[in-house]
């Protein structure tokens, strides 16, 4: 039988990332892609999941990230206590990788930070963790020499690890790059952050995770189908046999 990942309904959800995690350039908060992604959750839910949002603009996964000097701190091994484990959640979104590669962290190096995140947290506390892989972007040269180290393969490189340390270290992984599909018209002008249809998509797969792995999210839609009015009516439809 398929392994269900969370059978209650989620309390307390913490994404912990960068820019775009902090909504960066999404017109209004509500279109972020975590304020999207625990409105999504909340429509399925009987009590409303509660949000907090620990993203951070140019944020690194680690203070030994080369380009840790010129960006936004603290880093994400920084303040795993005050921004994940002290909010005690019960779904924990993690977004990284898309900094660490235009800044030039080394691949093994941000698999051991990342691996080393989750054990941190897992000490403390026992969320449901989701790992996403790094967004699309598609320009490489924005945000000067610093952010210049990356191209798409390197994405897809870092999206590769990603996915691996999901499946050893017991996460669920969502695709976010392979679910942007390489479309520029999803990414913001500044060619780097998503725009609020990236964040709907980005919003969209992450959701498509839980539902596919927690049984939680059809807990009220399985009540309401038992005692919900039959509302769907085709009598008026006509259909013209002599064709």
């Amino acid at each position: 039988m398929k392994t269900d990942w969370h059978s209650e309904m989620f309390c307390k959800l913490v994404t912990l990332g960068e820019s775009t995690t902090a909504g960066g350039w999404s017109t209004s908060p509500d279109r972020c892609w975590a304020s999207l992604l625990a409105a999504l959750i909340n429509e399925f839910q009987s009590t409303p999941v509660e949000l907090f949002n620990a993203g951070i603009g140019a944020n690194v996964i680690s203070n030994r990230s080369p380009c840790y000097v010129f960006s936004g701190k603290p880093a994400a091994n920084e303040r795993l206590e005050e921004h994940v484990t002290l909010h005690q959640p019960d779904l924990l979104v993690v977004s990284y990788g898309l900094n660490d590669a235009r800044g030039g962290t080394p691949l093994g190096l941000f698999r051991e930070e990342l691996i080393t995140l989750l054990v941190f947290v897992r000490q403390k506390i026992d969320p449901l963790i989701v790992l996403m892989g790094p967004y699309y972007m598609y320009d490489f040269a924005a945000g000067g020499q610093e952010w210049s180290h990356a191209e798409l393969s390197t994405l897809y490189r870092f999206n590769a690890c990603i996915a691996e340390i999901a499946r050893t270290e017991g996460c669920l992984y969502a695709d976010v790059l392979g679910a942007n599909s390489e479309t520029d018209w999803m990414v913001h002008y500044d060619g780097v952050h998503a725009n609020d249809l990236g964040h709907r998509i980005i919003a969209n797969r992450v959701f498509e995770v839980l539902a596919q792995n927690c049984s939680c999210l059809a807990k009220c839609t399985q009540q309401l189908e038992k005692t919900s009015p039959r509302w769907r009516d085709e009598s008026t439809l006509e259909v013209d046999h002599r064709c």
